[in-house]
């Protein structure tokens, strides 16, 4: 699905995504940005990066972590072009055909920029690992997530950067956070729970990946997840960055109207009582695409024949480097479980890690020792194909 300004109205008054939230700050904050930014995709930078050969390497690995997929999950005979073109993922109105070869649908960019905000939202956990399969325990439909991370300024890849992401279950539950409206609030072992969080390096072509699950929804709020930037953090000996959380770039990426329909017909997200909101409807995604050229959704194909063979999905993002600003997490984790942060309000900046037993393998890292703060933010995309 496309989204443009006709479509997506901002909401009027004040936008609560988790109970005891409030967004109106944040949407002020990014649409104030957004009027002075510059740029607001990765256009400019598409020449130079197709001449020093960065998109014939991410056509070679999506299609070979495509191909990883269909045969771990047992699925030899390769999808058909016709079926990828049918689904609804800003293929068709590219110009693509059913003669389109799968490199040319993994040679292009969603583009996005990671705009400054002040809060993450309320559900960030600091001290989580730094791992490629985040699913744990947790029932879904499989997705892979592949990101590329480009500086907006110079168009080069960020290489040696760690990207965290983290999404709620199936069901709409984020992990380490025990809060009203986060599944069932009297479940107090949840605070030490890690399931669908984790953290990777970039490569080389300023990309990581991950194994996850298609998330879920909760009320008030379209399907979502949540991307932050660390730069200059050190991995400690226990995979983690430790939990004096700075350094950060923080957005949000979205996924095609169409496709979270299909998987909420499957188990176990039919189970899900809570009121579904749509694209339409949310008022982050709303305050993005009612800024020209913005389009902050995932690129996607299915693994195999249909949404339950699972999904892979891409998406390449611009950050500014030379924003810096400090966040501060709603909880830590440690070696012994996790610590709420009584000091994070909405899970917004301010604030400071709790005494605690550090992590197993290390100490947890000082302040000196952590990472130059940099800009929250949003992801702000645009897709093009080149």
């Amino acid at each position: 699905m496309r989204f443009t300004t006709s479509l997506l109205a901002l909401l009027a008054g004040s936008a609560v995504a988790h109970p005891g939230h409030d967004l109106t700050q944040e949407i002020k904050e990014r649409r104030e940005f957004l009027s002075t930014v510059k740029r607001t995709s990765l256009d400019h930078c598409a020449y130079k990066l197709k001449a020093r050969g960065v998109d014939q390497r991410n056509a070679v690995r999506r299609a070979a972590r495509l191909e990883k997929a269909r045969a771990k999950r047992g699925l030899n005979k390769k999808r058909d072009i016709t079926s990828v073109l049918a689904t609804d993922h800003n293929a068709t109105d590219l110009g693509y055909t059913t003669n389109t070869d799968p490199a040319t649908l993994f040679a292009g960019y969603n583009s996005c920029l990671l705009t400054p905000e002040v809060t993450q939202g309320p559900y960030y956990v600091g001290g989580e690992y730094v791992r490629e399969d985040v699913i744990e325990d947790q029932a879904g439909v499989d997705t892979i997530l592949d990101y590329q991370v480009i500086d907006v300024d110079t168009c080069e890849p960020v290489t040696d950067v760690y990207v965290e992401m983290w999404h709620c279950n199936a069901t709409g539950v984020y992990s380490g956070i025990v809060a009203s409206g986060n599944g069932d609030s009297s479940d107090e072992a949840n605070i030490d729970t890690t399931f669908l969080r984790g953290i990777q390096k970039t490569d080389s072509d300023g990309v990581a990946q991950f194994e996850s699950i298609f998330p879920g929804h909760y009320t008030s709020r379209a399907t979502h997840i949540h991307i932050l930037v660390h730069q200059n953090a050190v991995l400690l000996a226990n995979q983690t960055l430790g939990n004096n959380v700075s350094a950060s770039h923080v957005g949000q990426a979205f996924f095609d109207q169409d496709l979270i329909s299909a998987v909420e017909l499957t188990a176990p997200y039919n189970t899900n009582t809570q009121d579904l909101t749509e694209n339409a409807d949310d008022s982050i995604l709303s305050q993005e695409a009612a800024t020209d050229g913005v389009d902050p959704v995932f690129e996607y194909t299915y693994v195999g024949e249909d949404v339950s063979d699972g999904i892979f999905a891409w998406i390449a993002f611009g950050i500014n480097t030379t924003l810096t600003q400090s966040i501060t997490p709603a909880a830590y984790y440690y070696a012994d479980g996790g610590v709420e942060n009584s000091d994070s309000g909405s899970g917004g900046s301010g604030g400071s890690a709790p005494n605690g037993t550090a992590p197993s393998g290390s100490d947890a890292p000082t302040t000196s020792d952590s990472a130059s703060a940099t800009a929250t933010a949003a992801s702000k995309c645009k897709n093009k194909k080149h």
